[in-house]
């Protein structure tokens, strides 16, 4: 489908799931305490509850409008009247040019946060939705691709689903939120089973964020400002998580492991690896002593991010960092994405043809494993 004469993968594409697939797809045995998404006038509402936690919370709270708001009443009210079905899904994709997306959760963005959760539980809320994401694929298999979430609060679950996804399922990720929901940073010995795993199943991590979490997230600070949370919570826990991965050694120890972080912008990229670099050069012998080379040349051989469609900044990431890092993605269909025009947006931003190929396809399907475009149906 060649927009611009360009082939197209969003890396992070949303998808709207329905308001009670948790209570229809997971275990039996965790029914009654399923999350509920919460449904208002806000045809994005985007909330969720746990009814044995929060059961003051249906109906009870005013929905969040956020920017944007009306236009996207009018955008998506009938996105939203259709059920947010694959058939709906794949309509936003020619809208937009998109021959292939990596679809990524909105109410399941927030399911896994609350930090004393039951372990066994979490592992079932992760499987419900992987489930069910099996299944909205199969509205077009070659195009509709998916990212399984994993639970990380006991990391043996972790690497139970991230095998079914891969090996059952056929997902081309696995993700999980950037922010802390266990206390433990992402650098902390505990981990190295799951990053074992993915080694071994040769799948790629994407680290999402998200401007709420029912753990501590670094913006929380200026609640109940939410225009100031949202300046500051995706990029600073992407930061903090690189700065485990890069910085913290976990790239060192496992050198086949692929990660991105995904929508927080990249135009910070540069100075972060620039200040996690100096931090090496002056203290690597005492804090850094894993480490044989430079934060940067770590994140320049397993790392990605991700570009926003009008992020004008973005060039002087390529200007220092070059373009074999960066992905692209539309931020379907959350507030701040500028469907339909995402990629024509994104064609407006002074990159030359050799950025674009890279950025909307070559380095997408590289870190991806996608062979090639899809033939029309």
């Amino acid at each position: 489908m060649a927009k611009n004469g360009f082939s197209i993968i969003d890396s992070d594409m949303h998808i709207m799931e329905p308001p009670d697939l948790w209570e229809r797809y997971i275990d039996p045995e965790f029914k009654s305490a399923a999350p509920i998404g919460m449904t208002s006038e806000n045809v994005r509402d985007l909330g969720v509850y746990f009814p044995d936690r929060e059961r003051s919370m249906r109906g009870a709270r005013t929905p969040h409008r956020g920017h944007n708001y009306e236009r996207n009443q009018a955008l998506y009210r009938d996105h939203s009247a259709r059920g947010w079905s694959p058939e709906v899904q794949l309509e936003a994709m020619d809208a937009e040019g998109l021959d292939v997306a990596v679809l990524f959760p909105s109410r399941g963005l927030s399911v896994l946060t609350i930090p004393d959760l039951d372990p066994r539980f979490a592992a079932a809320i992760a499987r419900a939705y992987n489930d069910w994401l099996y299944d909205f694929c199969q509205g077009d298999t070659a195009r509709l691709l998916g990212a399984g979430m994993i639970s990380v609060y006991d990391v043996n679950d972790a690497v139970e689903e991230a095998h079914r996804v891969v090996e059952d399922l056929k997902f081309k990720a696995v993700f999980v939120r950037s922010n802390i929901v266990n206390g433990k940073s992402w650098h902390d010995p505990c981990y190295e089973p799951l990053w074992d795993a993915l080694e071994e199943l040769g799948i790629p991590l994407g680290f999402h964020e998200a401007s709420g979490s029912r753990s501590r997230q670094s913006a929380e600070n200026y609640d109940p400002n939410f225009g100031l949370r949202r300046i500051y919570a995706q990029p600073f826990e992407q930061m903090l998580a690189i700065g485990s991965f890069a910085a913290g050694g976990v790239l060192e120890h496992h050198p086949r492991l692929n990660v991105a972080f995904l929508e927080a912008n990249c135009a910070w990229l540069p100075w972060m690896l620039w200040r996690m670099d100096e931090g090496y050069e002056r203290e690597a012998d005492i804090f850094m002593e894993d480490l044989t080379m430079p934060p940067s040349e770590y994140f320049r051989r397993q790392c990605y991010v991700s570009v926003e469609p009008d992020e004008l900044p973005a060039k002087y990431t390529i200007d220092a960092f070059g373009n074999d890092n960066i992905v692209f993605s539309t931020d379907y269909p959350h507030g701040d994405s500028k469907y339909p025009a995402a990629v024509e947006n994104f064609f407006e931003l002074p990159f030359t043809d050799e950025d674009r190929r890279k950025i909307l396809w070559d380095n997408c399907a590289r870190f991806y494993s996608i062979a090639g475009v899809p033939s029309p149906a």
